[in-house]
């Protein structure tokens, strides 16, 4: 999360000096253990945001995990003594110092052991977005080493958004990514461009490092801003090492630099632990379009049979799904070998239900986070629905017959947790809701179904079988308080 800036660059950050002082005591006292209550939050809520992301479920559930076996050590149990840990950061290339300690060992073991599965997602997203990453670095003369950055900002997530607001893979602040020439309005957020965030974020860090002359404080910096570095060097009394002023920089800061250091070990280590990346089905490749009209990515969906949600993330940026053309010419990624397609069809593309799906009415229903199939509701009726207390979106999307991911778009709810008493609007052919019958066991309807725990499961792979169900849906339909399930058990499923 970055500090807020108000004008300037270079010149900027440095007037904001880096003064000596009457050393402080620590604010509170320093402890071992991982400091969760905002860099890990913000971490898990990534990753659990980056596992719906449409290319990553079209891809986790595939046999394309590979067996790797490394030269050194092979521990089963994936845990070292310190000393391995130690040697293994020597070996690394990198002019970010990487230093040992408990704090950093304790990232690892998160990184290694608890965030295991997550984390070979993220080792299978590497080869998508870390060549992009080296290339920016390279071209402004920076460590590449820096790329890791980026695991503990957004868990290589374009669509990351923090507690406070920052946006994107590098996590940038409203104010901070306008000093750095990134636009944000209603309809575009160049803070998910992976490239132009990427160049902001490089140039960011080069100014940090102008500062300090200190890879090591250009990265606390980035996290929390220079002017909270700079307090924690006077409070210090004039230190500049890092670790010499780890006591009095925030708590979250404190964390970062150990969570950077970890997440360099454990992505060039992760074969010594036993770890396997899931190779996710993002193309290597894309067609890239300038587009000069006004467009919807659902109208480019149906002419070129392309899946929405791909459209999507293959084009973070756009917050509503509307590129806006008309008012300056916008990039369009396509998967590889789609570009010619769209030239040959652009004008049945603009054409294409340009009446429904370029108005306002449809703009104000359909938010940036939509995670459904586009639901045309000429004719439909709209209905406000009160929520009752014990109610869930599947079984109230069963009550009116619609997709429950449309009732999710219509109201923009980016999850299934539901609160009683809110309103929600309903576009549906029904006048009114038809009465759930919780006994109701039939398949073909797409009504309720019954599925029985096989040995192995889980509760997201069991979600997963079901278009538009999540493991949280699961959990309240079965009235189970943890996620632990137990083969043989039978779980309702509403669709």
């Amino acid at each position: 999360m970055k500090m807020l800036w108000k004008a300037g660059t270079t010149a900027v950050l440095m007037y904001m000096g880096v003064a000596a002082a009457q050393s402080a005591p620590p604010e509170e006292p320093v402890s071992d253990s991982i400091p969760e209550e905002l860099f890990y939050s913000n971490f898990d809520r990534n990753l659990d945001s980056l596992m719906n992301i449409w290319y990553v479920q079209e891809s986790i559930g595939s046999d394309s995990l590979i067996a790797v076996l490394g030269n050194e050590e092979i521990s089963y149990v994936s845990e070292f003594h310190d000393s391995v840990y130690i040697r293994r950061l020597s070996r690394i290339p990198s002019l970010v110092h990487l230093t040992y300690n408990n704090l950093v060992r304790n990232y690892i073991h998160l990184y290694t052991i608890q965030k295991r599965e997550k984390l070979e997602v993220m080792l299978g997203l590497k080869d998508y977005y870390f060549p992009l990453f080296e290339e920016v670095l390279d071209y402004y003369g920076m460590p590449l080493e820096l790329k890791y950055l980026s695991v503990i900002e957004s868990a290589l997530n374009p669509r990351a958004v923090s507690r406070v607001g920052a946006t994107g893979l590098w996590q940038f602040m409203l104010s901070t990514g306008r000093l750095y020439k990134l636009q944000v309005n209603t309809f575009v957020d160049e803070r998910r461009d992976p490239l132009l965030a990427t160049h902001a974020a490089a140039k960011y860090l080069k100014d940090l490092y102008n500062i300090y002359n200190d890879w090591v404080l250009a990265i606390a910096a980035y996290n929390c801003g220079p002017g909270n570095v700079n307090k924690a060097i006077r409070r210090s009394g004039g230190k500049t090492s890092y670790w010499d002023i780890y006591p009095y920089l925030p708590r979250e800061t404190r964390g970062y630099v150990p969570a950077y250091i970890g997440a360099t070990y454990a992505m060039n280590y992760y074969k010594e632990h036993n770890l396997t990346p899931r190779y996710i089905d993002v193309p290597p490749v894309s067609d890239t379009i300038m587009v000069r009209k006004n467009v919807n990515l659902a109208q480019i969906s149906f002419v070129l049979n392309i899946p929405l949600q791909q459209l999507r993330d293959l084009n973070p940026q756009y917050r509503r799904e509307i590129l806006p053309g008309d008012a300056a010419p916008c990039i369009l990624r396509l998967p590889a070998s789609y570009g010619t397609k769209f030239i040959d069809m652009e004008d049945s593309i603009y054409r294409y239900n340009a009446n429904l799906y370029l108005t306002n009415a449809f703009k104000a229903i359909n938010p940036a986070t939509r995670s459904g199939t586009v639901y045309n509701i000429a004719g439909k009726n709209r209905i406000v629905h009160t929520i009752l207390s014990g109610e869930t979106l599947g079984a109230i999307a069963m009550q009116y017959g619609v997709n429950i991911n449309n009732l999710r778009d219509w109201n923009d709810i980016r999850g299934s947790r539901i609160v009683a008493g809110k309103k929600l609007v309903i576009y549906t052919n029904k006048t009114s809701p038809a009465k759930t019958q919780a006994t109701a066991t039939a398949t073909t309807n797409g009504k309720v179904v019954y599925y029985t725990v096989k040995s192995g499961d889980t509760l997201y792979n069991i979600a997963r079988k079901y278009q538009g169900v999540s493991d949280r849906d699961i959990m309240q339909w079965n009235n189970l308080s943890k996620s632990n399930i137990q083969p043989g058990m039978k779980l309702k499923i509403i669709q």
